[in-house]
């Protein structure tokens, strides 16, 4: 995850981080990927029903009912279990979160134990009355999926009027007082709305939106080939700087964040190095706390069913499962071979990721990408968009 607004805008300072001591319970939001203990964000796929067809859902998951979805009161075990483990932010997702009733009480319950709860979610079942709800019980954030304006998102969800609904779940969120955010997939056909969701932002109010690049897991893995070129990936990357820039100069700062290709950290710095090269030291501070992808450490996941894995992509691979074992002994038992190589992973890439100089503040990005498309972990990612000249 790299904060644009926060390196490129200069929203934060190297000592922000620092006055907390970067330790995980301490931080703001805004601050955790900057904590140096690493405490997992905990990302729980509650169900795997869900009410659209998104052709990138990476999870495949139904509109039907799933009879392996971990109890509630086995899911208030697990809550307990993470609370005592550290975990500052449980991130509720699916499938469609809300097709599970009990999610309010879930996430309340997450929140009395004394974690941040946040959902992620396609906003078409937010009512007035769950925004009223989500509230209530002290949802901290929700982020709703939208991939562009009506036609194209409507395209990638499968369902005929999922743009609208999404906008009056943001609207009702927004009502609730629920701070609420988007969330936007980037590939090659829907790299063309990146600007109207600017628009969006600003017309709407809405104070954060995350740009996801694209991964190849679950019904995401056939697109592969749809994925965004290294050259409108670059392209992309530097619109996002300049429309995030363009709002913080007219006083509207919004919090934007790329997430899933950890090769936007030097790009950003390489261009700040010729636009501002203070700026770019305190930067390239900033990145070194980062550390890069995460999948292992910083972020794990927890399915429906209970098993566990480095991150909500890597579903084909589990540690161990929740109904056997508590998530933080599965999360800390290196004797499980690839749990230990993921927390060093920077000692097992291959190729160019090996000898590139932005190795410690990229960790060498998504494993799980490089082993979808040449079925090596320890491969480079394919969506490295970096040339060899700025890697040497």
């Amino acid at each position: 995850m790299i904060g644009i607004s926060k390196l490129y805008c200069g929203t934060v300072e190297p000592s922000d981080a620092l006055r907390y001591g970067r330790m995980s319970s301490q931080l703001p939001s805004h601050l955790l990927q900057f904590s140096k203990d690493k405490r997992p964000v905990v990302v729980w796929n509650i169900t795997r029903r869900c009410n659209l067809k998104c052709v990138h859902c990476y999870a495949h998951a139904k509109d039907i009912p799933f009879d392996n979805e971990l109890s509630y009161e086995e899911g208030k075990i697990l809550i307990d279990d993470l609370a005592r483990f550290g975990v500052p932010v449980l991130l509720f997702s699916g499938g469609e979160p809300l097709m599970r009733k009990d999610l309010p009480e879930l996430a309340a319950y997450a929140v009395e134990k004394g974690m941040r709860a946040v959902i992620s979610t396609n906003g078409t079942l937010i009512t007035e009355e769950m925004a009223r709800k989500l509230k209530e019980i002290g949802l901290s954030y929700v982020g709703i999926s939208i991939d562009g304006m009506e036609a194209i998102n409507d395209r990638f969800r499968g369902i005929k009027g999922a743009f609208n609904a999404a906008i009056e779940g943001i609207k009702n969120c927004q009502t609730a007082g629920i701070k609420v955010g988007l969330r936007f997939t980037i590939n090659k056909f829907n790299q063309g709305e990146i600007a109207n969701i600017f628009d969006l932002l600003e017309k709407m109010d809405i104070p954060r939106v995350c740009f996801y690049h694209l991964v190849y897991a679950g019904r995401g893995s056939k697109l592969v080939e749809e994925d965004s070129s290294h050259e409108d990936t670059r392209a992309v990357v530097n619109l996002i700087m300049d429309l995030t820039k363009k709002l913080h100069d007219k006083g509207k700062s919004k919090e934007v964040l790329t997430v899933d290709n950890h090769a936007d950290g030097p790009f950003l710095y390489l261009r700040l190095l010729k636009e501002n090269p203070e700026r770019a030291k305190e930067v390239l501070e900033l990145l070194k706390m980062n550390e890069g992808n995460n999948s292992g450490r910083g972020i794990g996941c927890i399915s429906w069913d209970g098993e566990v894995h480095a991150d909500q992509f890597w579903r084909h691979y589990s540690f161990g499962n929740v109904k056997q074992r508590p998530f933080s002994e599965i999360w800390t038992d290196t004797s499980e071979p690839l749990m230990k190589k993921l927390k060093e992973k920077k000692n097992h890439v291959k190729g160019r990721c090996a000898t590139c100089r932005w190795l410690d503040i990229c960790a060498g990005n998504f494993r799980v990408r490089a082993e979808a498309v040449t079925g090596d972990i320890w491969a480079p990612d394919p969506a490295c968009y970096l040339t060899d000249e700025e890697i040497a």
